[in-house]
C-alpha cells in the first residue's frame, strides 16, 4: 500500500499536499481500494469556501457513495476535470492523475489537525 511520507492525510482517508497557500487534495490509496471501482467523482462547491470537516463532494464506487470531507478549511479554486471522463484515475493513480480538487487555504493553523504518514498508518492498521 503507498502512503507516501510528504503528504498529510485525514482520518476520513483524504490526503492533503500543501504548497504554500495552496493545498490538492484526494483520497488515499488505502480509501480508493476499500471503495472498488469508482465510477464517479460528484464535486460541485468549485469557488466555494467550506470549512474543515465539511463535506465538499461524494465519490461514487460500483456499490457504494462516499462522501468527501475538507481537510482544512478554504476556497476550493479548481476540480481535476479529467475525473469527469476518467474517475478511474483515483483508483489507478490517487496520488497523481486522480487528485481531486485544489483549496487556497484560509486557516494555514488547521494544518496541525492533519496526520503525518505514520499516524495514518497507524489508524488503517498498515
Amino acid at each position: 500500500m503507498n502512503i507516501p511520507e510528504e503528504l498529510k492525510y485525514t482520518k476520513d482517508h483524504e490526503w492533503v499536499k500543501i504548497e504554500g497557500d495552496t493545498a490538492t487534495v484526494g483520497i488515499t490509496d488505502f480509501a480508493q481500494g476499500e471503495l472498488g471501482d469508482i465510477v464517479y467523482v460528484d464535486i460541485e462547491t468549485v469557488d466555494e469556501t467550506i470549512a474543515q470537516n465539511e463535506v465538499f463532494g461524494s465519490v461514487e464506487a460500483v456499490k457504494t457513495v462516499s462522501d468527501l470531507f475538507m481537510p482544512i478549511s478554504g476556497e476550493i479554486i479548481e476540480f481535476n476535470e479529467l475525473l469527469e471522463e476518467a474517475p478511474e484515475k483515483v483508483n489507478t493513480d490517487a496520488y497523481g492523475d486522480g487528485w481531486m480538487i485544489k483549496i487556497k487555504i484560509s486557516e494555514p493553523s488547521e494544518i496541525e489537525n492533519l496526520l503525518d504518514a505514520s499516524g495514518y498508518k497507524e489508524i488503517i492498521g498498515a
